[in-house]
């Protein structure tokens, strides 16, 4: 069977698209990454697990090694300087610390690393030799220790967002300056105040403004142009236009990416997420605190969570729907025995079909749940000796693979459900403290204990094995 033909809605033209990638050896992606200052909110894990998930298909297509991801790192930008300043620390430990937390939080929801993770720092000099290209092509000035991009230079200006500079300008917060020439030029460069990050550069100890930081590392790792940038619909306007122009303008290119994708916004029980709220949640909170819903959540769940939804509808972020996505994955890890962890097919056609139909999740997950029930229906059979071990054994591979394509039922069965409950320490330990429990139950004629911790111990995947001198053993179901 042919592998089916990838479609993306692109922003550029809202409209959705065949994907023809400009080398078929070499794919490549960039995403927007995070400011490190602060924990990264809920609202940042969507485009994180979306564009996972599109690394994870473009891989399945074209081959791992003719796939190259990359999301940046920002760690030079006033927030954080305002932050590190509050805190009473450098600027190098928050960001180092920030980001470390980052890393791990993104790993708890089940993301791959993208090959290169570059920091803005770390291209200061690929930024000034795209601001002297604007400023030769007569797309930038400087003024006043300032340089800036000459919006009115670039007649496709606003072609992404589609609006007019009029428009823009009518719904933009635009920093009067004296030595600006328009009231839509943004920032390049701008001087450094003391205290403040800074590098040498033509115009004078400064540092880069926010927009030029992605254009420098894109360029840097992925080339003039590319395939797919991908981000939040909210940086559409103005960090994503302004990416344009400058890439553009700098390197007489029509477009900088072919395919421009963004993911929805997200609210918090039928809420906009904010402080004042306080419905404001970070992805380290609920993964490690109790703060949304009363309990701590698996990573896991907070990925199918996510992916429930099509990435380019808007989502609203609750405690039930958090609920429903950890009692199907209950359902899922209960069904499959742990000997399918080790077999791996190929994931299933029209789940695939589904994936390469604009990412489109929601049903993706439908025909992953319909996968694994069919297997559970057929390992039942099998077992009644209706029909062959082959053919359960092979569903099971290829539901696991089409699974794993969207990052889910990564654990075996036991260690889900030692997780999932908290119980915390040794895996086995924990399972043997629950039957020492239930035999001292049972001694005590505590039979509805007993019961309630056999069910528990059932809901883990366990299965006892009893005879007339109490439980002999115990073994992960099928």
């Amino acid at each position: 069977m042919s592998t089916p033909a990838l479609k993306i809605y692109t922003t550029l033209t809202r409209t959705k698209e065949a994907f023809e990638p400009i080398d078929r050896n070499n794919v490549r992606m960039y995403v927007c990454g995070p400011t490190v200052y602060d924990y990264a909110h809920i609202g940042n894990a969507r485009p994180l697990i979306v564009f996972d998930v599109l690394y994870r298909l473009l891989r399945h297509l074209y081959g791992e090694s003719h796939v190259k991801y990359v999301r940046n790192i920002t760690d030079v930008d006033d927030k954080i300087n305002a932050r590190a300043a509050q805190r009473g620390i450098t600027i190098r430990e928050l960001t180092e610390e920030t980001n470390k937390v980052f890393q791990e939080d993104v790993r708890a929801l089940g993301c791959l690393e993208p090959d290169v993770q570059p920091r803005a720092t770390e291209h200061i000099a690929q930024m000034i030799a795209i601001i002297e290209r604007l400023i030769e092509a007569g797309h930038a000035y400087a003024a006043d220790g300032h340089v800036l991009f000459d919006v009115p230079s670039m007649p496709a200006y606003g072609r992404l967002s589609r609006r007019s500079l009029d428009e823009m300008l009518a719904g933009a917060r635009v920093d009067v300056a004296p030595y600006k020439r328009g009231d839509m030029d943004f920032v390049l460069w701008k001087p450094s105040k003391e205290g403040e990050p800074g590098w040498e550069s033509p115009w004078g100890r400064g540092r880069p403004g926010w927009h030029i930081e992605c254009s420098a590392m894109s360029w840097k790792h992925l080339g003039e142009t590319f395939d797919i940038h991908g981000g939040g619909i909210d940086l559409v306007f103005p960090h994503h236009e302004n990416e344009i122009a400058q890439s553009c303008c700098a390197f007489g290119r029509d477009v900088m990416a072919n395919y421009w994708m963004h993911n929805g916004f997200l609210q918090v029980e039928g809420e906009k997420m904010s402080k004042s709220l306080g419905n404001f949640v970070t992805i380290h909170e609920l993964l490690h605190t109790e703060k949304f819903g009363g309990r701590k959540w698996p990573g896991e769940v907070l990925r199918l969570a996510m992916l429930r939804t099509h990435y380019r509808q808007p989502i609203d972020w609750t405690v039930k729907a958090l609920e429903e996505a950890e009692k199907t994955l209950d359902r899922w890890y209960s069904a499959l025995p742990d000997s399918a962890f080790e077999q791996v097919e190929a994931p299933d056609e029209a789940f695939v079909s589904d994936l390469c139909d604009d990412l489109n999740t929601h049903q993706a997950v439908t025909v992953l749940h319909e996968l694994i029930t069919d297997y559970a229906l057929q390992a039942f059979e099998a077992t009644a000796g209706k029909t062959a071990d082959f053919y359960y054994d092979e569903s099971k591979g290829i539901a696991l693979a089409s699974a794993r394509l969207l990052g889910l039922l990564t654990h075996t069965k036991v260690d889900w459900f030692a997780r999932k409950q908290a119980v915390g320490g040794d895996v086995r330990e924990n399972i043997e403290t629950l039957i020492s429990a239930r035999l001292a139950a049972r001694a005590a004629k505590n039979w509805a204990e007993s019961d309630r911790i056999r069910d528990e111990l059932a809901a883990m995947g366990i299965a006892l094995k009893d005879n007339k001198d109490g439980t002999t053993s115990w073994e992960v179901k099928r």
